[in-house]
Protein backbone atom coordinates (compact mmCIF):
# COMPACT_ATOMS: atom_id res chain seq x y z
CA UNK A 1 0.00 0.00 0.00
CA UNK A 2 1.54 3.57 -0.83
CA UNK A 3 2.11 5.83 2.48
CA UNK A 4 -0.20 8.26 2.74
CA UNK A 5 1.06 11.90 1.03
CA UNK A 6 0.60 14.46 3.43
CA UNK A 7 -1.50 17.50 2.18
CA UNK A 8 0.23 20.41 2.10
CA UNK A 9 -0.98 22.97 5.10
CA UNK A 10 -2.39 25.82 2.34
CA UNK A 11 -5.74 27.64 2.09
CA UNK A 12 -7.72 26.99 -0.88
CA UNK A 13 -9.33 30.36 -1.51
CA UNK A 14 -10.34 29.45 -5.17
CA UNK A 15 -11.37 26.01 -5.39
CA UNK A 16 -13.86 25.35 -8.22
CA UNK A 17 -16.30 22.53 -8.55
CA UNK A 18 -15.21 19.28 -10.51
CA UNK A 19 -17.65 17.19 -11.53
CA UNK A 20 -15.74 14.00 -11.30
CA UNK A 21 -18.70 11.60 -12.67
CA UNK A 22 -18.24 13.20 -16.15
CA UNK A 23 -16.49 11.43 -19.02
CA UNK A 24 -13.75 10.95 -19.60
CA UNK A 25 -12.89 11.73 -16.11
CA UNK A 26 -11.65 14.82 -15.21
CA UNK A 27 -7.84 15.20 -15.22
CA UNK A 28 -7.48 17.72 -12.46
CA UNK A 29 -3.48 18.52 -13.27
CA UNK A 30 -4.66 19.61 -17.11
CA UNK A 31 -7.39 22.16 -15.52
CA UNK A 32 -5.37 23.20 -13.18
CA UNK A 33 -2.92 24.26 -15.73
CA UNK A 34 -5.37 25.48 -18.09
CA UNK A 35 -7.27 27.94 -15.53
CA UNK A 36 -3.99 28.92 -14.01
CA UNK A 37 -5.53 27.14 -10.62
CA UNK A 38 -4.38 25.04 -7.50
CA UNK A 39 -7.37 23.57 -5.66
CA UNK A 40 -10.45 22.24 -6.59
CA UNK A 41 -13.61 20.88 -4.94
CA UNK A 42 -14.00 17.52 -5.97
CA UNK A 43 -18.12 16.29 -6.57
CA UNK A 44 -19.91 14.13 -5.54
CA UNK A 45 -19.39 11.64 -2.65
CA UNK A 46 -23.25 10.00 -2.64
CA UNK A 47 -24.43 7.09 -1.12
CA UNK A 48 -25.17 3.47 -2.01
CA UNK A 49 -27.00 2.65 1.09
CA UNK A 50 -25.44 3.77 4.15
CA UNK A 51 -22.00 3.54 1.81
CA UNK A 52 -20.05 5.93 0.43
CA UNK A 53 -19.69 6.12 -3.23
CA UNK A 54 -18.36 8.35 -5.85
CA UNK A 55 -21.61 9.12 -7.92
CA UNK A 56 -22.58 5.87 -7.29
CA UNK A 57 -19.94 4.37 -9.26
CA UNK A 58 -16.57 3.88 -7.47
CA UNK A 59 -15.87 3.27 -3.66
CA UNK A 60 -13.87 6.37 -1.82
CA UNK A 61 -11.98 3.59 0.22
CA UNK A 62 -10.17 2.39 -2.61
CA UNK A 63 -8.85 6.08 -2.66
CA UNK A 64 -10.36 6.50 -6.55
CA UNK A 65 -8.37 9.60 -8.12
CA UNK A 66 -5.92 9.85 -5.53
CA UNK A 67 -3.10 9.86 -7.92
CA UNK A 68 -4.79 12.70 -9.38
CA UNK A 69 -4.99 14.20 -5.98
CA UNK A 70 -1.36 13.39 -4.62
CA UNK A 71 -0.24 15.41 -8.22
CA UNK A 72 -2.51 18.34 -7.44
CA UNK A 73 -0.94 18.39 -3.88
CA UNK A 74 2.61 17.68 -5.14
CA UNK A 75 2.05 21.41 -6.79
CA UNK A 76 1.25 23.37 -3.81
CA UNK A 77 -2.64 23.09 -4.00
CA UNK A 78 -5.42 20.87 -2.02
CA UNK A 79 -8.72 19.55 -2.67
CA UNK A 80 -11.72 19.52 -1.16
CA UNK A 81 -14.18 16.58 -1.67
CA UNK A 82 -17.49 17.36 -1.64
CA UNK A 83 -20.79 15.10 -0.39
CA UNK A 84 -24.03 15.32 -1.70
CA UNK A 85 -25.30 17.72 -4.66
CA UNK A 86 -28.23 17.74 -6.37
CA UNK A 87 -28.42 14.33 -7.99
CA UNK A 88 -28.48 10.99 -5.79
CA UNK A 89 -28.74 10.88 -1.34
CA UNK A 90 -25.83 12.27 0.56
CA UNK A 91 -25.16 9.76 3.04
CA UNK A 92 -26.62 11.50 6.11
CA UNK A 93 -30.24 10.64 4.72
CA UNK A 94 -29.23 7.02 3.53
CA UNK A 95 -27.44 6.25 6.92
CA UNK A 96 -29.95 6.00 10.02
CA UNK A 97 -27.70 6.37 12.54
CA UNK A 98 -25.27 9.15 13.80
CA UNK A 99 -22.51 6.22 14.41
CA UNK A 100 -23.01 4.49 10.70
CA UNK A 101 -22.66 8.26 8.89
CA UNK A 102 -19.29 8.98 10.93
CA UNK A 103 -18.06 5.62 9.67
CA UNK A 104 -18.80 6.43 6.50
CA UNK A 105 -17.32 9.94 6.59
CA UNK A 106 -14.19 9.31 8.65
CA UNK A 107 -13.63 6.70 5.92
CA UNK A 108 -13.34 9.00 2.76
CA UNK A 109 -11.30 11.41 4.86
CA UNK A 110 -8.99 8.75 5.61
CA UNK A 111 -8.75 7.24 2.64
CA UNK A 112 -7.79 10.77 1.17
CA UNK A 113 -6.14 12.14 4.15
CA UNK A 114 -8.63 15.30 3.60
CA UNK A 115 -8.07 18.34 5.37
CA UNK A 116 -11.41 20.11 3.61
CA UNK A 117 -14.60 18.45 3.40
CA UNK A 118 -17.71 20.37 1.63
CA UNK A 119 -21.34 19.15 2.11
CA UNK A 120 -23.38 20.29 -0.72
CA UNK A 121 -26.85 19.94 0.69
CA UNK A 122 -29.76 21.48 -1.68
CA UNK A 123 -33.49 20.18 -2.79
CA UNK A 124 -35.89 17.99 -0.67
CA UNK A 125 -32.25 17.51 1.83
CA UNK A 126 -31.71 21.02 2.81
CA UNK A 127 -35.45 20.81 5.12
CA UNK A 128 -34.73 17.11 5.99
CA UNK A 129 -34.36 18.11 9.45
CA UNK A 130 -33.79 14.57 11.24
CA UNK A 131 -31.14 13.75 8.55
CA UNK A 132 -29.06 17.49 8.86
CA UNK A 133 -29.18 16.53 12.70
CA UNK A 134 -27.48 13.50 12.03
CA UNK A 135 -24.94 15.25 9.94
CA UNK A 136 -24.53 17.73 12.26
CA UNK A 137 -23.84 15.30 14.93
CA UNK A 138 -21.49 12.99 12.91
CA UNK A 139 -19.55 16.70 11.81
CA UNK A 140 -18.68 17.25 15.51
CA UNK A 141 -17.72 13.53 16.01
CA UNK A 142 -15.49 13.45 12.91
CA UNK A 143 -13.40 17.15 13.74
CA UNK A 144 -12.82 15.00 16.94
CA UNK A 145 -11.63 12.12 15.29
CA UNK A 146 -9.78 14.44 12.80
CA UNK A 147 -8.33 17.77 14.95
CA UNK A 148 -7.98 20.83 12.31
CA UNK A 149 -10.68 19.57 9.64
CA UNK A 150 -12.02 22.01 7.99
CA UNK A 151 -15.95 21.78 7.57
CA UNK A 152 -17.70 23.71 5.07
CA UNK A 153 -21.52 24.05 4.01
CA UNK A 154 -22.67 24.67 0.18
CA UNK A 155 -26.56 25.70 0.36
CA UNK A 156 -29.08 27.53 -1.77
CA UNK A 157 -29.14 31.54 -1.97
CA UNK A 158 -30.74 34.15 -2.69
CA UNK A 159 -29.93 37.67 -3.08
CA UNK A 160 -31.79 37.74 -0.16
CA UNK A 161 -29.91 35.50 1.76
CA UNK A 162 -30.07 31.55 2.92
CA UNK A 163 -33.74 30.88 3.01
CA UNK A 164 -35.15 30.20 6.71
CA UNK A 165 -34.32 26.26 6.06
CA UNK A 166 -30.96 26.54 4.93
CA UNK A 167 -30.09 28.92 8.00
CA UNK A 168 -31.70 25.78 9.97
CA UNK A 169 -28.45 23.75 8.29
CA UNK A 170 -26.07 26.03 9.52
CA UNK A 171 -27.99 26.31 13.19
CA UNK A 172 -27.98 22.64 13.32
CA UNK A 173 -24.42 22.20 13.04
CA UNK A 174 -23.85 25.20 15.50
CA UNK A 175 -25.29 23.52 18.02
CA UNK A 176 -23.84 20.40 17.42
CA UNK A 177 -20.86 22.11 17.98
CA UNK A 178 -19.16 22.18 14.66
CA UNK A 179 -16.71 24.13 13.81
CA UNK A 180 -17.53 25.74 10.68
CA UNK A 181 -14.91 26.98 8.18
CA UNK A 182 -17.47 28.08 5.88
CA UNK A 183 -21.02 28.79 4.59
CA UNK A 184 -20.22 28.66 0.98
CA UNK A 185 -23.53 29.75 -1.14
CA UNK A 186 -24.95 28.65 -4.61
CA UNK A 187 -25.42 32.08 -6.11
CA UNK A 188 -27.38 30.60 -9.03
CA UNK A 189 -30.80 29.53 -10.84
CA UNK A 190 -33.04 32.43 -9.09
CA UNK A 191 -35.41 31.68 -11.43
CA UNK A 192 -35.85 35.88 -11.62
CA UNK A 193 -35.85 37.14 -15.16
CA UNK A 194 -33.41 40.12 -15.82
CA UNK A 195 -31.24 38.50 -12.93
CA UNK A 196 -27.76 40.60 -13.19
CA UNK A 197 -25.49 37.29 -11.50
CA UNK A 198 -23.05 39.28 -10.74
CA UNK A 199 -24.79 42.27 -8.60
CA UNK A 200 -26.97 39.67 -7.40
CA UNK A 201 -24.18 37.41 -6.59
CA UNK A 202 -22.80 40.31 -4.40
CA UNK A 203 -25.78 40.63 -2.43
CA UNK A 204 -26.35 36.83 -1.96
CA UNK A 205 -22.72 37.26 -0.24
CA UNK A 206 -23.38 40.33 1.90
CA UNK A 207 -26.92 39.14 2.72
CA UNK A 208 -24.99 35.72 4.12
CA UNK A 209 -22.75 38.17 5.92
CA UNK A 210 -25.48 39.96 7.81
CA UNK A 211 -27.43 36.89 8.23
CA UNK A 212 -24.03 35.06 9.95
CA UNK A 213 -23.04 38.25 12.50
CA UNK A 214 -26.98 37.35 13.82
CA UNK A 215 -25.19 33.65 14.34
CA UNK A 216 -22.21 34.52 15.36
CA UNK A 217 -22.53 37.66 17.59
CA UNK A 218 -18.63 37.40 18.78
CA UNK A 219 -17.18 37.28 15.61
CA UNK A 220 -15.60 40.30 14.19
CA UNK A 221 -16.89 41.59 10.72
CA UNK A 222 -13.24 40.27 9.03
CA UNK A 223 -14.18 36.59 10.60
CA UNK A 224 -17.71 36.71 9.02
CA UNK A 225 -16.44 37.56 5.64
CA UNK A 226 -13.84 34.61 5.77
CA UNK A 227 -16.61 32.29 6.89
CA UNK A 228 -18.68 33.39 3.29
CA UNK A 229 -17.78 31.59 0.07
CA UNK A 230 -19.85 32.12 -3.22
CA UNK A 231 -20.41 29.49 -5.99
CA UNK A 232 -21.77 30.65 -8.89
CA UNK A 233 -23.02 28.75 -11.60
CA UNK A 234 -20.73 30.22 -15.13
CA UNK A 235 -22.02 30.99 -18.01
CA UNK A 236 -25.72 30.47 -18.49
CA UNK A 237 -27.67 28.77 -15.72
CA UNK A 238 -30.47 26.59 -15.65
CA UNK A 239 -33.44 29.51 -15.53
CA UNK A 240 -31.50 30.64 -18.75
CA UNK A 241 -29.94 33.55 -17.29
CA UNK A 242 -26.52 34.39 -18.01
CA UNK A 243 -23.33 34.85 -15.46
CA UNK A 244 -21.31 36.57 -18.03
CA UNK A 245 -17.32 36.92 -17.51
CA UNK A 246 -17.57 40.66 -16.36
CA UNK A 247 -20.03 39.17 -13.69
CA UNK A 248 -17.22 37.03 -12.77
CA UNK A 249 -14.47 40.17 -12.42
CA UNK A 250 -17.27 41.82 -10.37
CA UNK A 251 -17.39 39.00 -7.76
CA UNK A 252 -13.64 38.43 -7.72
CA UNK A 253 -13.26 42.51 -7.18
CA UNK A 254 -15.66 42.24 -4.80
CA UNK A 255 -14.42 39.36 -3.01
CA UNK A 256 -10.97 41.13 -2.72
CA UNK A 257 -12.45 44.29 -1.08
CA UNK A 258 -13.93 41.88 1.72
CA UNK A 259 -11.35 39.09 2.13
CA UNK A 260 -14.35 36.82 1.79
CA UNK A 261 -13.57 32.82 2.81
CA UNK A 262 -13.55 31.12 -0.75
CA UNK A 263 -15.05 31.59 -4.65
CA UNK A 264 -15.58 28.44 -6.17
CA UNK A 265 -17.78 27.79 -9.23
CA UNK A 266 -19.94 25.03 -11.09
CA UNK A 267 -17.90 24.26 -13.14
CA UNK A 268 -14.62 23.41 -14.59
CA UNK A 269 -15.51 21.11 -17.42
CA UNK A 270 -17.92 23.80 -18.43
CA UNK A 271 -15.28 26.36 -18.77
CA UNK A 272 -12.68 24.16 -20.15
CA UNK A 273 -15.24 23.10 -23.20
CA UNK A 274 -16.06 26.78 -24.17
CA UNK A 275 -18.49 25.31 -26.14
CA UNK A 276 -22.18 25.85 -27.04
CA UNK A 277 -25.20 23.49 -26.35
CA UNK A 278 -26.34 21.46 -23.35
CA UNK A 279 -25.32 23.15 -20.48
CA UNK A 280 -24.40 20.27 -18.31
CA UNK A 281 -20.88 20.80 -20.62
CA UNK A 282 -20.92 24.20 -21.94
CA UNK A 283 -21.41 27.99 -21.04
CA UNK A 284 -23.02 29.13 -24.08
CA UNK A 285 -21.28 32.27 -23.97
CA UNK A 286 -18.25 33.50 -26.25
CA UNK A 287 -15.53 32.57 -24.59
CA UNK A 288 -12.13 30.62 -25.08
CA UNK A 289 -11.27 27.30 -22.60
CA UNK A 290 -10.85 28.56 -19.11
CA UNK A 291 -11.85 32.07 -19.10
CA UNK A 292 -13.31 32.08 -16.45
CA UNK A 293 -11.30 30.22 -14.33
CA UNK A 294 -7.86 32.59 -15.21
CA UNK A 295 -10.54 35.55 -13.87
CA UNK A 296 -11.17 33.68 -10.24
CA UNK A 297 -7.62 32.61 -9.69
CA UNK A 298 -6.80 36.04 -9.59
CA UNK A 299 -8.02 35.70 -6.61
CA UNK A 300 -5.93 34.95 -3.30
CA UNK A 301 -7.95 35.39 0.36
Amino acid sequence: MTPPVTPPNVAVPVAPYVDMGAWPTPSLTADATGGNLKSFTLAFVTSVGCKASWFNAYDPRSAWAKDQIDAIRAAGGDVKVSFGGASGTELAAACGTVDSLFAEYDAVVTAYNLKYVDFDIEGAAVDDTASNNRRSAALAKLQQAHPGLKVSLTLPVLPEGLTSDGLAVVQSAITAGVNLDLVNVMAMDYGRPGTDYGTDAVQAAQSTHDQLKALYPAKTDAQLWAAVGVTPMIGENDDQQVFTLADAQQVVTFAQQHHLGELAFWEIGRDAAACTGAIYKCTNVTQAPFDYAKIFAQYTG
